[in-house]
């Protein structure tokens, strides 16, 4: 059985949101969200414009751009509780350049980002990014998505 997920989805405004808004249904966030916990979680995943996501950045990791996701995690037991802010300019842009579709790029950023408001983390060290991408791979491969890299 599924660990239980209190799911919030919301989409800030952008050019281009129509699409992003059409791709990232609620069910498909849910089950891509669901599949890379291991217990519950309360998570809210907000979709923004650039300019929303180069401040968030800026302010709390001092990176002056907008980057892919940013994931916020507050606790891991006994719920995970974690706010999920991804850059839909910036997954657009990403997806194009990576020759995967929209939806591809989204499932293995939200799985990505949902490890990491479980503590995981590819910035520890090397072994810890091989076993972050790996397990990214298997997980994405279970919801029929191809490899991400």
């Amino acid at each position: 059985m599924a660990p239980s997920l209190d799911l919030s989805l919301q989409f800030g405004t952008f050019p281009g949101a129509a699409e992003h808004r059409r791709v990232l249904t609620a069910a498909r966030v849910r089950r891509w969200v669901a599949m890379a916990l291991t217990g519950p979680a309360e998570i809210a995943v907000r979709i923004v414009g650039a300019s929303e996501g180069q401040a968030l950045n800026r302010q709390y990791r001092g990176k002056d751009y907008a980057t892919n996701v940013l994931t916020f995690d507050y606790a891991r037991q006994p719920v995970v509780a974690a706010d999920l802010v991804l850059c839909g300019p910036v997954v657009e842009r990403e997806a194009r350049e990576q020759g995967k579709t929209l939806e591809a790029h989204y499932a293995h950023l939200l799985v990505h980002g949902t490890l990491h408001a479980q503590g995981w983390d590819h910035e520890a060290g090397e072994r810890e990014a091989a076993e972050m991408e790996a397990l990214e791979v298997l997980l994405l491969g279970a919801l029929g998505h191809a490899n991400p890299y």
